[in-house]
Formats: structure tokens, sequence, C-alpha cells
């Protein structure tokens, strides 16, 4: 007769609610208060970690720290697995907004902004991978990955934060708020598939046969999501409704991600190409989205929360103390701010944009916000990237999150609203009616 399975120890239970309910408690009240001043509820919820982490609870009391957040690996990994299963519940969800009847509408104007705005940062980023000073390297790692690695974590950008900037700022319906959405959810597809082809080169080793197999798996994966899969979760999507829709939801986005998972890619990828086919299959009557907003609710509100406390954790900002890391934090700074709005600026004025539109572009799409710190953490998850490299790239996203609506909203001032913008308001007000 087998042994029965261990069961859990009460006490490490014990640990592990008090620490989620600490971290998402103290999130939830830093995201409030951020929102109130005007900032990104991100960087309240990262806040948390650093409160809670080394930066601070560690360096004034060791023994409070200890005590909150014990050195232990198993229960640490007990918090982390809510984080994941948060992440990429929430990257699945991103894609599930994903519009690409807008995206089609937009054509070539917004794909001039993503592809500039995405290639020039990534070119930046990899060139300054190569230029770091080799202890801001990870032990063991390859200074190619590291370059690669942090080439990806400058050109991606952030649907979430954009969109509920866009929403707070009251500038969804202009034709600028449409452009920057359409332009970032390209680059944000595109810096998925990026992210997991460098954690692949990451885990067996930069070699141009691997790295040319992962991108074939990854094509042959999207290519069967959409010639399979779409018709399948549109099949199943359409036959269940409330509750059971959201299970169903959650479980494509798991599967999708249990499946890049095993191709040794990213786990994110899988998610977020499972949420554009759950996304794709909404019916004209909108039901669908109604009945996953609950999901949704639970992700943003409860899931995000506690992956972005945890986040903040890992980050030491003791470290920005030693001079190379503080220059090397405000060079990195300097490049991705310049690269995205460079890039998203050039794009604009191909497309035949003013000015003060170019600006507005590069200042929504310099928002990085939960993207980045999602890259941040696979980096540091996979080696390639130090507590001090980390803490620099996840200060990168908090930085460039707060500095976009003052930018975007001085831009937006020099830009007359057309006839056909004020239609949309009203569309999307819910006051009139689209022809």
């Amino acid at each position: 007769m087998s042994e029965s399975l261990p069961g859990l120890d009460p006490h490490v239970l014990l640990v592990f609610l008090l620490q989620v309910s600490l971290l998402l408690l103290i999130a939830f009240a830093l995201g409030r208060l951020a929102v109130r001043i005007g900032l990104p509820a991100l960087v309240g919820e990262l806040l948390t970690g650093v409160l809670l982490g080394p930066s601070l609870l560690g360096a004034l009391t060791p023994e409070l720290f200890s005590w909150v957040l014990p050195n232990d690996a198993d229960q640490l990994h007990l918090v982390d697995a809510v984080g994941q299963i948060g992440v990429l519940l929430l990257v699945g969800v991103t894609g599930i907004q994903l519009d690409g009847r807008m995206l089609r509408k937009r054509g070539s104007t917004g794909l001039k902004v993503s592809l500039a705005g995405l290639l020039l940062p990534l070119a930046l980023g990899i060139g300054a991978g190569f230029l770091v000073p080799a202890a801001l390297l990870a032990d063991g790692s390859d200074r190619g990955v590291f370059a690669l690695f942090l080439g990806v974590a400058m050109c991606v950008t952030a649907i979430p934060v954009i969109a509920k900037i866009l929403a707070d700022m009251g500038l969804l319906h202009r034709d600028i708020g449409q452009l920057t959405l359409a332009a970032g959810t390209v680059d944000d597809a595109v810096g998925w598939f990026l992210l997991s082809v460098v954690s692949a080169a990451a885990t067996t080793g930069v070699r141009a046969g691997t790295v040319s197999m992962s991108v074939l798996y990854l094509v042959l994966f999207v290519a069967a999501a959409f010639l399979l899969g779409r018709p399948a979760v549109r099949w199943v999507m359409r036959r269940v409704h409330g509750g059971p829709r959201v299970t169903v939801a959650v479980v494509v986005m798991l599967l999708g991600a249990a499946v890049t998972q095993s191709m040794r890619m990213e786990a994110m990828f899988g998610a977020f190409i499972a949420g554009i086919l759950i996304g794709q299959a909404r019916d004209d009557e909108g039901i669908l989205w109604r009945d996953l907003t609950p999901l949704r609710t639970v992700v943003l509100s409860v899931l995000a929360p506690i992956f972005m406390a945890t986040a903040g954790l890992r980050m030491d900002l003791t470290a920005l103390a030693d001079p190379k890391v503080l220059l090397a934090g405000f060079a990195l700074l300097l490049v991705a701010i310049v690269g995205k709005f460079a890039g998203a600026y050039l794009g604009a004025r191909a497309s035949r944009l003013s000015h003060w539109e170019g600006i507005a572009l590069g200042a929504g799409m310099n928002a990085r916000g939960v993207v980045e710190v999602v890259v941040a953490t696979t980096g540091l998850r996979l080696g390639v990237l130090t507590i001090a490299t980390y803490t620099i790239v996840v200060l990168i996203a908090v930085v460039t999150s707060v500095m976009g609506p003052p930018i975007l909203r001085l831009a937006m001032s020099r830009i007359e609203p057309t006839p056909d913008e004020r239609d949309r308001e009203l569309v999307l007000a819910g006051t009139a009616v689209r022809r």
C-alpha cells in the first residue's frame, strides 16, 4: 500500500497566509495612494516590496524582516507561485483586450510608429549591454545574452499602463490615443516573442542553430494556435456562459503557457497568444466581455498587485550606493527614454504627423510599466540579471510610467480635436450610435 502524500506544514501555511495578506493589504493601500497623487498604481504596488524587502525593512531591522519574510526557499516559492499565476493571467487578459480590428484600421501609420519605436531602443539596448561594466553581469552569464536581454527590456511597452493612462486622461477617443494603443499592441506582441527567444538562448546558449530552432518552434506554435486553436477556442467559448466562461478562459491561458514552457520558451508568450484567441471569440452583443469582467477584476485587483509586491521584494536600492551601479542606472534610463521617444517620434513624422503628435506618441509608448517588470523578473529568474541590474530595470519601468502623463497632457493641449474625434467621444460615452 503506497504512502499518502505529505501535507503542507501548518506553520508554513500560516506564514504563507500572513505573507499574502500583508503584501496585498499594503499593495492596495500604497496603490490607492499613488493614484490619488496622480501616479500609476504600479508605483505604489512596487513600493510595497521595497518597504518590506532588503531596501528598507531588511536594512533597518533585519530581525523583523526575517520574521515577515523568512529566508526559506520553500516558503518563498509558495508566494512566488501565486505571483506567477497572477502574471500569466495578467498577460493573458492583456491579450484578450487586443483589438485586431483597430490594428487593421490604423494600418501603416501604427506599424511605422511601432517598428521605429521597437527597433531603435532594441538596437540601443543591445549596444548598451556590451558597454556596461562587467560587475553588473551575473556570474557565469554570457555577455551576448545579457545584451540581447537588455535590448528586449528597452524596446517593450505596456498596453495595460497605456490604456489606463489614456482612459484616466480622457484620450481614448482621440486619434493619438487610438494610434498609441495600436502601436503598443504590436510592440507587446513582438516583445513577448523576443523575450521567449532570448529566454531560450539564456537556457541553451547563444548558438545560431539553437536560436533558429527557437524561432521556428515559436512560429509553428503561433501558426498552430491560429489555425487550430482559434476555431477550437471560439467553439468552446461560445458554448459556455457566465462563470464557466471564466473557468474556460483561465484553463486556455494556463494551457497556452504550459505549451510554450514545455518548448523551453517563456510561458508568458503562450498565455498572451491564448488571450488573443479568447478575445477573438467575442460576440457582437458584447456578452463575452461582460462574462469575463470578474476575471479581469480579480487579476488586476488581487493577483497583479501580489506579483508587483513580490517583484519589489527583489529590488535592493542599497545597490545604487555603488557609484558604478548608479552611473550605469542613469545611463540605461537615458538610453531607454531617448530610444523609445526618438523611435516613436520618427515613426510619427515618417507618417506625416505633426511635431506635437509625435511627442504625444513618444510619451505614450515610453510607459513600460508592468511589462518591463515582468521582463526584469524573468531575467533575474534565468540568472541573466543581478539584483543590481534588476533594480535598475524595474526603476526604468517606474520612471517611464510616471513621466508619461504630464508630457502627454502638454502635447495633447497643443493638438486640436477633429470632428471625427468628437463623434467618437460621443459613441464611447454611449450618447450616440456609430453609423
